[in-house]
Formats: structure tokens, sequence, C-alpha cells
């Protein structure tokens, strides 16, 4: 076993995480006094100083694990227009870190402060990620459309006059894929006479054509990402957190919002499609080891390091020095303190962890549909 691997290590990434993410927390909530006063301000504010907790996450990717990650274009101005404009950005949903690498191309094209998702509304009660979502005004949902296209109607809308160059990260699928899920899917896709799918679940349309409707004289582009990883490699959240590497392949194409029809069964029409193109691509990942296009590394950027080692000399040198001082006190008030705050950060990082795994990602999916069909 690494020394990357040992608990210790571990935990004291999290405690990194957790601290800072408090304080962050803290902070944006300090700054809702600006939102009357300042709403831009507010928001540039807050797409920073979500930067500086999500760029933790990336930098375990990027820097502690040492993951590649390359993109596979369908032009050469694809790539040069990444970060340079509001964009929706949709992904597969097959691997635990998924969103992460999206995140990280997030982060190397400039706008990863600034991403959006519509989140399932069960994570605004995660500690750090929800909390920094809810400051961030990402729009969260119940997955009961009924209750759900007003407030995510209005959420959208209110970001039609975001400051800075903003992606919207749609996983239409609605849910991660499983074989349960997916055999689930593929009975709707015969009821409603919908070609079949092999390595994705038939997407959600209402999710897409509401965010383009709303969106639709604010985003220049819809890129889609459909993301595979060599050798047949799974990675998980953990994998990564124990430094182990792996290469991720990203096919990424771009579609000009103007090209996709504005009728709303048309545009669901297109986004059926639009999965029938991705399960092809991975097909011919599977096939031939690699997707079509041109090969394109984006470069690292050193900030999301810079941004961890900020965190880590600000605060692992006064935690150290806590740790033992309540120690050698032998005050057991501050003992029973202390591994109360040793006890939230492992919690904190487990649950951030067990969000993210496909085994324990509960969802009514199939439940939902076999009522109801979206």
């Amino acid at each position: 076993m690494g020394w990357k691997e040992s608990f210790a290590i571990q935990l004291l990434l999290g405690l990194v995480f957790v601290t800072s993410g408090l304080a962050i927390n803290l902070i944006q909530l300090l700054t809702c006094l600006l939102w009357p006063i300042n709403k831009q301000l507010y928001r540039r504010i807050n797409t920073r100083l979500a930067y500086s907790l999500w760029s933790q996450l990336v930098m375990l990717l990027e820097w502690w694990s040492g993951t590649e990650c390359t993109l596979f274009v369908d032009q050469s101005s694809t790539a040069e227009k990444l970060g340079k404009e509001h964009a929706i950005i949709i992904l597969n949903h097959n691997y635990e870190i998924d969103f992460l690498c999206g995140w990280t191309m997030a982060e190397r094209c400039g706008v990863l402060g600034s991403s959006k998702v519509l989140a399932k509304h069960e994570l605004l009660k995660v500690p750090l990620i929800g909390w920094t979502w809810y400051f961030l005004e990402v729009v969260f949902c119940k997955r009961k459309w009924e209750e759900d296209r007003k407030a995510v109607t209005n959420g959208l809308n209110q970001l039609k006059d975001y400051p800075e160059n903003m992606w919207v990260l749609l996983y239409c699928e609605g849910t991660r894929f499983t074989e349960k899920k997916h055999q689930i899917s593929m009975e709707v896709a015969d009821s409603k006479g919908l070609p079949r799918l092999k390595y994705h679940l038939l997407p959600r349309t209402k999710g897409f054509t509401t965010t383009l409707h709303c969106l639709r004289d604010t985003a220049s582009a819809v890129y889609d990402v459909t993301l595979n990883f060599r050798d047949g490699q799974a990675p998980t959240l953990l994998d990564i957190v124990k430094g182990r590497k792996y290469k991720a392949d990203m096919s990424l194409r771009r579609y000009p919002v103007e090209q996709i029809p504005e009728d709303e069964k048309e545009c669901a029409e297109w986004l059926h499609r639009l999965y029938q193109e991705k399960d092809a691509l991975q097909d011919q990942y599977v096939t031939t080891g690699r997707f079509p296009g041109n090969p394109v590394v984006l470069p690292r950027r050193p900030w999301s390091l810079l941004n961890f080692l900020f965190w880590a000399g600000l605060l692992l040198s006064p935690l150290v020095r806590l740790v033992v001082g309540v120690v050698t006190s032998g005050n057991p008030l501050l003992i029973l303190g202390l591994l109360l705050l040793l006890v939230v950060a492992i919690i904190s990082m487990n649950r951030l962890i067990s969000v993210s795994e496909v085994k324990k990602t509960g969802s009514s999916y199939g439940v939902q549909e076999s009522k109801k069909h979206t």
C-alpha cells in the first residue's frame, strides 16, 4: 500500500476539505447581504468561493492521482470555444467520478466556479456540496415534474443575466446507469417505440427542453460529452482519493443553439437522436479503444493545486498544534470535542464519497417511469 492510501493522509485531506468548506459556506452566508445591493457582485464573489471548494476535488483528480483527460473533438473550432461562451453541457452518467471529469474540463476552461447543474433536491442536505450550490443559485429538483416545473423555470430564468461565462451541466438520464435501471429504461423505450440503447438510459427530456427554452437567448451552444475510461476501468472517488491514476477519454461535439428545434416535441426528439449517437460512440470506443475525432489535451492549470496548498498551509499547522495541545492537556472535554471534530470530518468525506457511489445512488427510476412515461 502506497503512502497516499494511508488513512492518516486521507483524514488530513478530509480535514482540509471540510474545514475550508465550512469557512467558505460561512463567507457565502455573509455575502447574502450584497444580494439586494449588488446582485452581480454577489455572483462574482460566490463564483470564486465555489471555485475554492470545487477545485480541491479537481486537484485530487488532476494532481493527486495524476489522471489524464483527453478530449476527442469533431472539429478544431470546438475546443477553441470552450469556456468562452455560455453553454449547456450534456454528459453521460455511467461512472462514479463522471461529475469530477466534467468539473476538470470546466476548470481547465476557466468556468468551474460558474458551473451550474440541475441537482437532486436531496443534495441540498449534503454538507458543503449542497450548501455551496444553494448560494451559487443551482436549481434543485424533486424529480416530480408537476412540482418542479415552476421552480426549474424560475431558477433558470434567474440565470439569464449571469455576469460570467457559465456552463449548465446536465445528466439527461436523470440517474446513474446500472443494469437494473437500464433494463427498466429499455422496457419504457419499447413501450414508446424508441430504439433501444446499449450504454445509456433513456434520456428524460423535460429537464433539457426546459433548460434550453429558458436559456436559448443566453447560451450559444450545447456541448455533448461522452465519457469512457481506457482498459475498461471504472474508477471510484475513493480510488482517486487513494491516488490511483486513470486515463479518461471524452468525445466532445458542439451544436449551436440555433440548430436545435425550438418546438418542445421536436427538441425532445432531437435529444433522443443525440443519445442514439452517443450509444454508437460508446460502441465504437468499446470496439476500437478510442473515440472518433482529433485528440486534444487541455493543459492543467496550477490554480487548483495552489488553492489546495493555500488551505492546507492555512489549516493544517493550526490543526496539528490544536491536536497536540488538546491531547497533552488531558482535559476530557477538549479531547471529546476533538474526537467529535474528527468524526464530523470522516462522516462528511464518507457522505461525499457515498453520494458518488453507483451502488448507493438510490433512485426511484423505473418506478415512476412505469407509472407515468415522461
